[in-house]
């Protein structure tokens, strides 16, 4: 079965989904707030901040429990997500390359996060459900305006 993207993805659009991926649904959703319409070398280098613990993600949407980070309200590091999220850039990156796109005009058009399956995690006495997520991004090549002589 294929997959139907919730956006319309042209000629000059790259693309790449993460299927069941273990991530908080709440945390993805706020990272991909995080880097929506941003350049795909920016958005990288963000993600990167995170999972080095140097720069936090504004917790915009959930803002109650986390508390405030030097310059942002409410934050945090949600490493495990934003690792997830640069490695299905950097594959978009490569679909981009493929077609035949220039990488550094790339800008993320276009990023959701769905609810994936809820499957059982059995244990010792009970059991839990596990965090699952599908996470799609398309990346648009951005057009350059030509200067003309008037």
């Amino acid at each position: 079965m294929a997959y139907l993207y919730s956006t319309v993805a042209g000629e000059n659009c790259a693309k790449a989904v993460g299927m069941s991926l273990p991530i908080s649904r709440k945390k993805s959703i706020v990272v991909c707030q995080f880097i929506r319409g941003k350049s795909l070398q920016k958005a990288k280098k963000m993600l990167t901040e995170v999972i080095n613990l140097a720069k936090a993600v504004p917790f915009t949407r959930y803002p109650n429990g986390p508390g405030h980070k030097p310059g942002m309200a409410a934050g945090r590091y949600p490493a495990k997500t934003c690792a997830h999220i640069l490695g299905l850039l950097e594959s978009a990156e490569a679909n981009a390359q493929f077609k035949g796109l220039s990488t550094a005009d790339l800008i993320v058009k276009h990023i959701t996060t769905q609810q994936g399956p809820k499957t059982w995690h059995y244990g010792r006495q009970s059991r839990r459900r596990i965090k699952r997520n599908h996470v799609e991004i398309v990346l648009e090549e951005r057009k350059v305006k030509k200067e003309g002589k008037k």
